[in-house]
């Protein structure tokens, strides 16, 4: 078991119901449990299945130099990259301005 944090935005409401049967909802759209690699890796199918256009960003506790692991579904100026093993974000270009 490991700390599991989901961070939605712009997700249809019945992604919203799925995570909230294993996730509490501490914020609007920000969802916090303790579950298993299983259970895990279960929410992210429910999420790649359900966010349409919306977009998420999920994060747990591992046992990496960092001390968590992420990933992340949709567009976000926000992309995650790999920089000698380590997991970083790079912000892209706002061009909607």
């Amino acid at each position: 078991m490991s700390m599991l944090v989901v961070v939605t935005e712009n997700v249809p409401p019945r992604l919203r119901g799925r995570l909230a049967v294993w996730l509490l909802e501490i914020r609007a759209g920000v969802y916090l449990g303790d579950v298993s690699k299983r259970i895990r890796e279960m929410i992210w199918e429910q999420i790649e299945q359900l966010a349409e256009d919306g977009n998420v960003a999920m994060a747990w506790a591992s046992n990496h130099e960092s001390g968590f692991e992420f990933q992340t579904y949709g567009k976000n100026r926000r992309e995650p990259v790999d920089h000698d093993g380590l997991r970083l974000v790079r912000f892209l270009p706002d061009v909607g301005n």
